[in-house]
C-alpha cells in the first residue's frame, strides 16, 4: 500500500549516478541491520546479487497520482464499465471463497473486490519491479531512508521465511506487491494463508490476497453490516463544517439541510463526516466509520472514493449524480505552495509552505474563505488561488 506520507519525500536522483561507493557503503549498513532482525547472511548475498540503485525509483516518489490527478479523472480511469464487468465477473467465479471471507471477516465482498480491482486490475497490474532493488535504492538515497530500511528487513523476512520465492517478490517502487499491492511490513503483520497451502502468498495465491485484505480491514474497525457512506445533496449556498475529521450524528447535518441526493432524509448509524472531494460545487458524500478503513490502506481520498464508488457500482449502484467541476482544475504543486505562501502572509497559516494541503491548510484556507465571504469548503482550488491574489 503506498501511504500518504511519500507527498513528502523530496530527493535529488543524482547521487546514483555518481556516487556507486555511497551504495555499496549503504549496502554495508544494510547487511548489518538485517542481521540485527533475524535475516540469515546466505538471505542477503542471494537476494543482493548483482543489485544497483535504480534512479527511476526516485524519480516516481515525486508524483502519485493519487494526489496530483483531479478526482474526477482519477475515479474515471480506475472506476469505469470494464472495470465494473470485470469485477462482477471476479465476483461469480470466486463466490464460495468471497463468501468464505464474508463470514470470516465480516467484510463484504465487493468492497474486497474492489480493493482487487483498484489496487492491480485483479492481478494484471501488479508492478515488474524487483523489490530488493526498489526498496534499497529507497533506503539508501532521500530523506526516508529508515522507513525503506525497515521495509527492505521485512521484504527479507519474507523470502528467508519461504512465502514467496526472491524471484516473485516484484512489484511498484514503492515497494508495494501482490494482488493487493501489500507493502512487506503490512504483509508482515496482516498477511494471511486462505487457502490453506501453508504459505502466505499474496502473488499467486488470490484467496490468500483476499483474505489477507479482509484481515486487515477488521483489524482496522471494520463495521459488519454497514456502509461506507453515499451521495448528499447540499442546500443552496452551504457554508457549514466539512471534511473527514469533523464528525457529527447525522441529525446535525440534517439540520443544516443535508439530504440524499434523491432528496430523502439522511440514514445509517453513528456519528458521520461530510466529504467534499471538489468543495461545494462538485458531488457531496456522507462518510461513516467504514470509509476511514478504506482510506487507512492508502490515505489518500481520491483512493478511498475510488474503493467505495466501485464496491458500490459493483453491487448494482448508480453512477456519482452531481457534476464534477471541471472548470477548475487542480492545482500542481507549486501553486499549492504559493496558496501556503499567500495564507500565511495574510495571517492564516504559520510554519512553511511545502505544497502539502493537510489539516492546518485546510484549516487556513476555510479561515480565509470565511472572512471573503466565500463558501468555507476548505477546497485548494484556482478560484481559491485568484481570490488569494486579489482577483
Amino acid at each position: 500500500m503506498l501511504a500518504a506520507f511519500l507527498l513528502a519525500v523530496l530527493v535529488d536522483a543524482a547521487p546514483i549516478d555518481t556516487a556507486p561507493l555511497e551504495f555499496g557503503a549503504c549496502l554495508d549498513q544494510l547487511r548489518e541491520e538485517a542481521a540485527a532482525h533475524g535475516v540469515a547472511a546466505r538471505t542477503f548475498e542471494r537476494a543482493f546479487k548483482g543489485v544497483t540503485p535504480d534512479a527511476s525509483v526516485l524519480e516516481a516518489m515525486q508524483a502519485q497520482p493519487e494526489f496530483e490527478t483531479p478526482v474526477w479523472e482519477y475515479l474515471a480511469r480506475l472506476v469505469d464499465d470494464k472495470r465494473i464487468a470485470e469485477g462482477r465477473s471476479r465476483l461469480a467465479a470466486w463466490e464460495p471463497m468471497l463468501a468464505r471471507a464474508e463470514g470470516k471477516f465480516g467484510v463484504d465482498r465487493y468492497t474486497l473486490v474492489a480493493v482487487w480491482g483498484v489496487e492491480s486490475d485483479y492481478g494484471r497490474i501488479m508492478g515488474q519491479r524487483p523489490l530488493v532493488r526498489s526498496l534499497a535504492t529507497a533506503a539508501c538515497f532521500g530523506d526516508r531512508q529508515r522507513y525503506f530500511r525497515s521495509e527492505l528487513v521485512e521484504a527479507l523476512r519474507i523470502v528467508q521465511a519461504g512465502d514467496i520465492k526472491a524471484e516473485a517478490l516484484r512489484g511498484s517502487w514503492a515497494g508495494a506487491f501482490g494482488h493487493a499491492q501489500f507493502m512487506p511490513s503490512t504483509f508482515e503483520r496482516f498477511a494471511i494463508d486462505f487457502d490453506g497451502d501453508g504459505k502466505r502468498d499474496l502473488v499467486n495465491s488470490i484467496p490468500d490476497a483476499i483474505g489477507s485484505v479482509a484481515n486487515y480491514f477488521l483489524a482496522q474497525g471494520w463495521q459488519p453490516g454497514r456502509p461506507w457512506g453515499y451521495e448528499v445533496r447540499l442546500p443552496d449556498n452551504y457554508d457549514g463544517p466539512s471534511g473527514r475529521h469533523i464528525r457529527q450524528p447525522l441529525y446535525e447535518w440534517a439540520k443544516l439541510g443535508v439530504v440524499k441526493v434523491d432528496g430523502k432524509g439522511l440514514v445509517g448509524e453513528g456519528n458521520a463526516a461530510l466529504l467534499l472531494p471538489t468543495g461545494t460545487r462538485g458531488p457531496a458524500f456522507i462518510v461513516f466509520k467504514n470509509f476511514d478503513v478504506i482510506h487507512s490502506y492508502n490515505r489518500s481520498e481520491s483512493y478511498a472514493l475510488a474503493i467505495a464508488y466501485l464496491a458500490d457500482r459493483l453491487r448494482g449502484g448508480q453512477p456519482i449524480q452531481a457534476s464534477w467541476p471541471t472548470d477548475d482544475p487542480i492545482l500542481s504543486r507549486e501553486e499549492r505552495r504559493e496558496v501556503q505562501q499567500l495564507l500565511i502572509a495574510r495571517g492564516f497559516l504559520n510554519g512553511e509552505a511545502d505544497g502539502i494541503i493537510g489539516s492546518r491548510t485546510v484549516a487556513a484556507i476555510k479561515a480565509f474563505q470565511a472572512s471573503a465571504g466565500l463558501a468555507s469548503d476548505g477546497y485548494a482550488s484556482g478560484r481559491l488561488l485568484k481570490a488569494l491574489r486579489g482577483g
